[in-house]
Parts: C-alpha cells; sequence; structure tokens
C-alpha cells in the first residue's frame, strides 16, 4: 500500500516503511512471500537503511538477523535507532545499549562500528527525563544525517553502477569457468553437479588469478541455487573486448563522472531536507545546543563573561599586568592549570585575544577563563567568536573590522 501526503519533507524524500518483524510464536506464521529477498531488493535502490530497536523490549529474533544477513554489503547505508530509550533508567540504558552492540556484532560483520542513535522518537513527554541532552543531540545526528540524503544522491547512485559493474565483470569470470570446465559430449550433468558444489574453490580461484576482493562476488549460496537451473553449455564465452570496456569505464570515465558530479553540486542550491520535524530543530531558543556553552547568553542584553568577571579579575591582578594587560607567557602560565591540551588554549588564546596584540586585558583574560570553562563542562568552542561574547569595550573595534 503507498500513501501520497502533502508533506515537504516527501518533496526531497521518499520514506518505505517496512512490516513489522515477527518475533516468537509469530515466526512460524508464513507471510506468504520471501520478506528477506524483498528487503534486500529495496535495499540495492534506497540511500539509507533504518533499524529500529525498542530499548524496553529489546529482541533480534531469528527473521530479524535473517534480515540483517540479506542486507549484506549495503552495511555503509545502515543506521541503528535504539527508541523510546526515555522509558528505561540511565543504568538500564548502558545495558540495552551494550547488549544491542554485542548482538549486532555477531550478525553485521565489518570492521566499522555501526552508528547507533540513541533517544525517544515521538511527540510526547520523556518518563525518565534524565538523558534529555544526550536524546537531543542524538536527534540532532540523525536528522543532519537523513537532511544530507538529497544532497549525496548523485554519488551514492555512481557508487551503486561501480559495485553493479565489478560484480557484472566477476560474474562473466565465473560463467566462463564454468563453461570452459563442462565435457563436449556426456556427463554434463554430473560435472555441472560437481561445480556448483566447489563453486566455491572457483571463486578462490578466479579471485587469485584476476587479482579480484572477495567482497565483489556474488554471494555463494544464493549463487549455487540460481546455477541448479541453468544449462553450463549454452553459456556465452568470455568477450576480452567487453571486460577492457569495463575495466576503462571503471578506471577512467568514473573518474570523470565523479568530479562532473562535484562540479555541478557545487553549482547548485544545497538541498536538504525540510519541513515537519525538521523544522524548528536547527534554530531559535528550542534548537539543539542554543543558550548552552558558548551560547549562553545570546540573547541577553548584558554581556554574560561579566557574571564571573569580578572572580577572573582577582586571578588577572595576580599576574601583575602592565599597563591593564598581561602578558601571553603570565596567561599562558594561569591557563595550563585548566590541564586542557595546548591544541584547545591555542584556540582559546585565539579567540579571546580580540584586539590580536598577543595581550590580554581584563575583559579578554575573562573572556579566556570563560572559554575555558565552557570547554570543560563538555562544549564545543565555537570556530568564530560569537558576537554576544565580543568585549563591550571591543564590540565598536570588531564590527569595524
Amino acid at each position: 500500500m503507498c500513501a501520497q501526503m502533502p508533506n515537504p519533507v516527501l518533496e526531497s524524500i521518499s520514506i518505505i516503511d517496512t512490516p513489522g518483524i515477527l518475533s516468537g510464536e509469530k515466526q512460524r506464521i508464513s507471510r506468504g512471500y520471501d520478506f528477506a529477498a524483498v528487503l534486500e531488493w529495496f535495499a540495492e535502490r534506497v540511500d539509507r537503511i533504518i533499524l529500529l530497536f525498542d530499548a524496553h523490549k529489546l529482541d533480534i529474533s531469528d527473521e530479524f538477523s535473517e534480515v540483517i544477513r540479506a542486507l549484506k554489503n549495503h552495511e555503509d547505508k545502515m543506521r541503528v535507532v535504539l527508541n523510546k530509550a526515555d522509558q528505561i533508567s540511565t543504568q538500564q540504558l548502558m545495558r540495552v545499549y551494550g547488549a544491542l552492540m554485542w548482538s549486532l556484532g555477531k550478525i553485521i560483520n565489518t570492521p566499522e562500528v555501526v552508528r547507533v542513535y540513541i533517544g525517544s522518537f515521538w511527540a510526547q513527554p520523556l518518563l525518565v527525563p534524565d538523558n534529555r541532552k544526550l536524546f537531543e543531540a542524538e536527534e540532532q545526528d540523525l536528522f543532519l544525517d537523513i537532511q544530507s540524503l538529497p544532497r549525496n544522491a548523485a554519488l551514492r547512485k555512481l557508487n551503486d553502477l561501480i559495485k553493479r559493474a565489478r560484480l557484472a565483470k566477476v560474474q562473466a569470470y565465473i560463467i566462463s569457468s564454468l563453461k570452459k570446465e563442462m565435457p563436449s559430449m556426456f556427463g554434463k550433468e554430473s560435472k555441472k553437479k560437481e561445480l556448483i558444489s566447489n563453486l566455491g574453490e572457483i571463486y578462490h580461484r578466479i579471485e587469485k588469478e584476476h587479482q579480484i576482493s572477495p567482497g565483489d562476488f556474488p554471494n555463494l549460496a544464493k549463487m549455487q541455487e540460481l546455477l541448479n537451473g541453468q544449462d553450463f553449455s549454452k553459456f556465452a564465452a568470455l568477450k576480452p573486448k567487453l571486460l577492457e570496456a569495463v575495466e576503462d569505464m571503471l578506471a577512467n570515465d568514473i573518474a570523470r563522472l565523479m568530479a562532473m558530479v562535484r562540479q555541478e553540486e557545487a553549482a547548485m542550491p544545497s538541498q536538504v531536507v525540510k519541513g515537519g520535524a525538521f523544522e524548528g530543530t536547527m534554530t531559535g531558543p528550542f534548537g539543539h545546543g542554543y543558550g548552552e556553552g558558548a551560547s549562553e547568553g545570546i540573547d541577553e542584553l548584558e554581556w554574560v563573561v561579566g557574571r564571573d568577571k569580578p572572580s577572573y579579575d582577582e586571578i588577572f591582578y595576580t599576574l601583575s599586568p602592565i599597563n591593564g594587560k598581561v602578558s601571553g607567557a603570565a596567561a599562558k602560565k594561569e591557563m595550563l592549570k585548566s590541564k586542557l591540551p595546548n591544541t584547545v588554549l591555542g584556540k582559546i588564546w585565539k579567540l579571546a585575544d580580540v584586539d590580536k596584540d598577543g595581550l590580554l586585558d581584563d575583559e579578554e583574560f575573562a573572556l579566556a577563563n570563560h572559554l575555558i570553562k565552557v570547554k570543560l563542562e563538555g562544549h564545543e568552542l565555537p570556530p568564530t567568536l560569537p558576537e554576544h561574547l565580543v568585549p563591550p569595550s571591543k564590540r565598536g573595534t570588531v564590527l569595524e573590522e
């Protein structure tokens, strides 16, 4: 069943919601179609695959395991959402997250850990609000990931073309190898059974002979099943010129196409998913991180650093300022007490030295300490100094510059 809705989100992306996964006794009920095969077909054509788990009833059933295995070779598209995480305590959430990662690690055989987003993705009050900030950060990351899909769609399609071309090349080698092994007159059926049985060895031989990655080969069991219904003697012979054309395309044409795609994307306006839940999550007082960290005091008339300036001034005047300013060496000794790495302190110095004279006056020194506090509280430093953090005496100068 397909539903069309007047929603701005759907102008940028199409959403396919699969039937729920069966578990327990329900798994014995036949769906009447190959569920895993259908999902595999969709997986080849979509840009993102999101696996949903409920934190309060984590269960990876046999059918779910089969589905995840069917998504092999599409791990780069996969994301995991641990939903309804507000229904359990922080301690329980840690246990559930660990159990989920352990279970997925047994099914998804990749060196990279699959990205898991933790949250409560519905418009209801949080039952256990302890992890609200974590949920907001995870929601923001998930939304940014989804919003980037239209922008990167062309590159993903090009990557799919590369995968298909490499698979076609490998299958040509497999078919050619099987045809060569077949007898011309007698014993064709028995030889066919032998070749299908030893298909894994044929894969290994082709891999070594043509320097092909094991990941480019089709699924062994599925290939064996498909070959059972084929007449090997009718297979076409290998055509070297066609293979050369594929090789040339992969080596040269794809590189040119990639450059053209990047040029077109750079020339076009940025494409992101808009509307629905994506509205109101980036800006305004309910945007992620608004009024926190370096954004604290963004909508206040008073300079936010001024609240703690008296305590910072006490430290400032112990550093023996000359003409109202302390040297970089003196400020460094005090800033090192934060135990932050030099790379971070260097960035803080660059932000705090507003007039770029290599010295800090009392306001700049207070600003440096405020930014140290921001970093120690676990927030990120801004790339440039926000307007609301500019010291009052420097605001006219900064605006003129």
